[in-house]
C-alpha cells in the first residue's frame, strides 16, 4: 500500500504545471491558450479557446476543513454583485501528495486588475467605479450563506480575531464581534478590475465579521494615503462601526505583526490607526 507523501509548500510560479494544464483541458473539454498563462504562488490561470478563463489552484488537505472548496461555484448564488459568471469546474486528489487541485472556468473579466494586492500609486478610479464597489459590497453583505470565510486559507472565527488583536494590540477592551455577514474575504486591488468594476477570485468568500472587506481594502491602500482616505470615506459605515474597528485592528495586526517587513510603507499608518482605535475602544 502506497501512502500519499506529506504535502510540501509548493510555489506554482516555479513548479512545472504542464501536466496539470493538460488534465484540465481534457476534463473541461477546452483548450488553454498557453501564451496567456498567468502563474501565481498557489494558482495558475489562462484564457481558453471559447473566450473564457480557467483558474487552477492547489491546496494542501490540511487547508480544506470540511467546508466544500467550491467558493467560485457557490458565488453564482449571489445577486447584485459584479462578478464573473461561473461555467464549470473540476477537482481531483493529488495521487502522490496530500493535496487537492481545483479548476474553475468563468467568463472573462471586463477589464484588467486594478493593481497588485498592495498598491504604490493611486489607480485614479472614477466615481462610477466607487459607486459600483459600494453597490456590490452592500449587496454582498445582504445575502445569506452557510459558508464561512477563509482569509489566508484559514477559517475565520471569533477566537482567531481575538487572538490576533490581543497579540498585536493588547489592552482592556472587548474584541467580541457583534455582526457576521457575507464577505469576499480576499478583497484587494489585485482581485478587482478597472475601469469597469468587477470582483473576482471568490474561492474564500463566506460569513465574516462586518467590515472585513472594507478594512482589507483600506489596509492594501495604506502606501497611498489619498487612496486609503478614499476607501475610508466610501466605506465609512462599515469602518466606523464597532465591528469595523475590530476588523481594522485585525488587518493592522497582519501588517505590523511578527512577519512585518521593516521597509513596508504601511507600517507607520497602520500603527497610528491601530493606536487611535484602541483608545476609542477602551473609552467604550
Amino acid at each position: 500500500m502506497t501512502l500519499p507523501m506529506p504535502s510540501a509548500v509548493v510555489d506554482l510560479r516555479v513548479e512545472p504545471v504542464d501536466e496539470v494544464l493538460d488534465r484540465v483541458e481534457q476534463a473541461l473539454q477546452v483548450r488553454l491558450e498557453r501564451g496567456t498563462v498567468v502563474r501565481k504562488r498557489r494558482s495558475v490561470g489562462a484564457q481558453t479557446d471559447r473566450d473564457t478563463w480557467v483558474r487552477i489552484e492547489r491546496r494542501c488537505l490540511d487547508r480544506i476543513d470540511g467546508q466544500d472548496w467550491n467558493g467560485t461555484e457557490c458565488a453564482q448564488a449571489l445577486t447584485g454583485v459584479a462578478k464573473p459568471t461561473w461555467c464549470s469546474g473540476v477537482a481531483w486528489r493529488d495521487a502522490l501528495h496530500a493535496a487537492v487541485w481545483r479548476a474553475d472556468e468563468t467568463s472573462l473579466l471586463p477589464g484588467r486588475p486594478v493593481g497588485s494586492s498592495v498598491v504604490a500609486t493611486d489607480p485614479d478610479l472614477s466615481d462610477k467605479w466607487w459607486r459600483a464597489l459600494n453597490n456590490s459590497l452592500d449587496a454582498l453583505a445582504a445575502q445569506s450563506t452557510t459558508r464561512l470565510a477563509t482569509p489566508d486559507l484559514e477559517t475565520i472565527t471569533q477566537a482567531m480575531v481575538s487572538a490576533a488583536i490581543a497579540t498585536s494590540f493588547p489592552g482592556d477592551y472587548d474584541t467580541t464581534v457583534a455582526r457576521w455577514q457575507p464577505a469576499h474575504a480576499d478583497l484587494n486591488w489585485a482581485n478587482m478590475t478597472g475601469p469597469r468594476f468587477c470582483m473576482f477570485d471568490w474561492e474564500d468568500w463566506g460569513l465574516a465579521p462586518r467590515g472585513l472587506d472594507s478594512a482589507s481594502l483600506w489596509g492594501s491602500s495604506l502606501a497611498v494615503p489619498a487612496l486609503a482616505a478614499r476607501v475610508r470615506y466610501e466605506r465609512r459605515a462599515d469602518l466606523d462601526s464597532r465591528d469595523g474597528k475590530l476588523m481594522t485592528l485585525f488587518v493592522c495586526s497582519k501588517i505590523t505583526g511578527p512577519h512585518a517587513h521593516p521597509d513596508d510603507p504601511r507600517l507607520d499608518p497602520a500603527r497610528q490607526e491601530a493606536a487611535r482605535i484602541v483608545r476609542e475602544l477602551q473609552r467604550g
